[in-house]
């Protein structure tokens, strides 16, 4: 039994159809734009100030009371629940939409803030090995206070020799008798 239909292989490509419809091109870029701005009018209050009129001019139209006019939509409203439906249909897609291209801006500057945090902490971690690098050095450095002492030490003691080896003789010329302290 021979058959000419063919079998597709499974480890062939499967060859590309042309549509004979073209499928339209669009800026997505552009829509996402777009989409953001009706989202943002959406969830502003002027949106819904304008919403409340539109739908209370819509009842009072529509009610028996007052002078005789064509009515389009009667008591039960369904014309009003259906654009309601219609445009509640249309914003949710919107509104999903500007909130997936803003998560995509929060990604890049959350990613952003955890870069710059690292660079910061690498830098303050170098700010403090080389703050205790200096403690460390000017703790073998002589301070000014401890130079002092040590001076006032030496003096003591000079004037203790010179007191000890010349009881009574006068100070040589030009050394002051009186020091500073």
């Amino acid at each position: 039994m021979a058959r000419n239909e063919r079998r597709p292989r499974l480890d062939a490509p499967v060859e590309t159809r042309r549509s004979l419809v073209r499928r339209p091109e669009y800026d997505a870029e552009m829509f996402g734009r777009v989409s953001e701005r009706i989202a943002r009018f959406i969830g502003t209050a002027l949106f819904l100030v304008y919403m409340t009129v539109v739908i209370i001019v819509w009842v009072v139209w529509n009610t028996p009371w007052g002078p005789d006019r064509p009515r389009f939509d009667t008591y039960p409203f369904i014309f009003l629940t259906l654009m309601l439906s219609l445009q509640a249909s249309y914003s949710a897609p919107l509104i999903l939409l500007a909130q997936n291209r803003q998560e995509g801006r929060d990604r890049v500057n959350l990613e952003q803030d955890r870069e710059a945090n690292a660079r910061a902490h690498a830098d303050m971690e170098f700010l403090a090995r080389e703050v205790a690098g200096l403690r460390m050095a000017l703790g073998e450095v002589a301070t000014r206070d401890f130079l002092r002492s040590e001076l006032r030490s030496l003096l003591g003691e000079l004037d203790e020799r010179a007191e000890a080896d010349g009881e009574g003789t006068d100070p040589p010329a030009g050394r002051e008798t009186s020091r500073r302290t």
